[in-house]
């Protein structure tokens, strides 16, 4: 007796449904000898199915502050509560980062996730070492700070209690609404000019928003946040983040627009980036949710990165190359005229940076 034999290449485990997930896929990452595959014989019994749940293990960092030297990004230094990213936007650029930890930056990325137990203790360590010298630090650089996990671990929170006691100025990038909560410790901080926040927004629509990041909040609400960002004193920028060439960079006029309309007073843009294992899961997505569209997208995309996938140059990467880049940073120059936004804010101030004394310290005479 005879019977079909099926295989699932690169797949999820038998059963196992990614419900709410930009990735379908759980491919091995590039360090791994081995790839997986799932192998459907015919004898099997049936299969129950279970939704792909999101686990957490902890880890205790020895240090928090990571630094860079990148002329692309305005920072020298960062911090990240979180490894790995529930909002599971499919274009994530940090994707890659999961396979140095034997995970696959497909689904792994989006439902094995690391928390940093420790680290506003850690933080509070290195701010007092007397060789630190204070700049502004980023948060939310790899993956977003306010993701769902942080309503619970409050890793985030506790970080931003130790920036604040030491009057020390920080960035921060998130597309979550949860940063609302911390609006008491963010207010006094952008006071003293400490503080500046952006809202990262991919497109308007909620539909397309539900498929590119299903978890992350609906634009409508992240521009409410805004809102109460602004109305709390708190700088904000919009962050159209990324363009997706032939799929949402008509609607860059647009989001600045209502980005204005709700308090931001800055702006910036970047183009999709797509390193290493990150294009074959975004063309796969493509596949999935815009198949009419998969072939421009992608050929748009290579025509920004000189023919590949992705250009990983200092000074091009961020914006691209060529006639369609140009225009781009056209229309984004002349959106800001209109709106009235600015590329620019107030810098930070890191003149007010200073270690709080502890228990036992022996106090200043003046």
């Amino acid at each position: 007796m005879s019977r079909e034999s099926t295989f699932f290449s690169e797949t999820l485990p038998l059963g196992l449904v990614p419900k709410a997930r930009g990735s379908t896929s759980n491919a091995a990452g590039r360090f791994e000898r081995l790839a997986r595959e799932t192998f459907i014989d015919g004898w099997d019994s049936e299969v129950e199915q279970r939704v792909a749940g999101t686990t957490t293990v902890d880890e205790r960092p020895r240090k928090i502050i990571t630094r860079n030297d990148s002329p692309d990004v305005p920072f020298d230094r960062s911090i990240n509560p979180y490894r790995g990213c529930e909002h599971g936007c499919s274009y994530c650029f940090a994707r890659p980062t999961h396979a140095y930890l034997g995970l696959s930056p497909g689904l792994d990325f989006e439902t094995r996730l690391t928390r940093k137990l420790g680290a506003a203790e850690v933080l509070g360590r290195e701010l007092a070492a007397r060789s630190y010298e204070v700049a502004p630090i980023a948060l939310g650089t790899n993956t977003d700070p306010y993701q769902p996990i942080e309503a619970r671990d409050r890793i985030m929170r506790s970080i931003l209690e130790v920036l604040a006691a030491h009057n020390h100025p920080v960035t921060i990038v998130t597309k979550g609404t949860l940063i609302e909560r911390d609006i008491d410790i963010l207010r006094p901080m952008a006071a003293k000019g400490l503080v500046q926040v952006g809202v990262s927004v991919t497109t308007l629509g909620s539909r397309l928003s539900r498929q590119l990041e299903p978890r992350a909040p609906v634009p409508a609400r992240r521009l409410k946040t805004m809102r109460a960002l602004s109305d709390a004193g708190i700088p904000v920028r919009v962050m159209v983040a990324p363009v997706i060439p032939a799929l949402t960079d008509h609607e860059l006029e647009a989001i600045l627009s209502a980005a204005a309309s709700h308090g931001a007073r800055t702006a910036s843009y970047i183009m999709l980036r797509l390193p290493l294992e990150v294009a074959p899961l975004f063309e796969d997505w493509l596949e999935t949710h815009v198949p009419e569209r998969a072939a421009r997208v992608m050929n748009r995309v290579r025509e920004l990165r000189g023919g590949k996938a992705n250009d990983s140059n200092f000074g091009t990467r961020m914006q691209g190359e060529g006639e369609w880049a140009e225009l781009m940073a056209k229309r984004f120059d002349i959106a800001l005229n209109r709106t009235g936004l600015s590329r620019t804010g107030p810098r930070l101030r890191c003149d007010l940076f200073a270690v709080p004394p502890k228990v036992g310290d022996q106090l200043s005479l003046f």
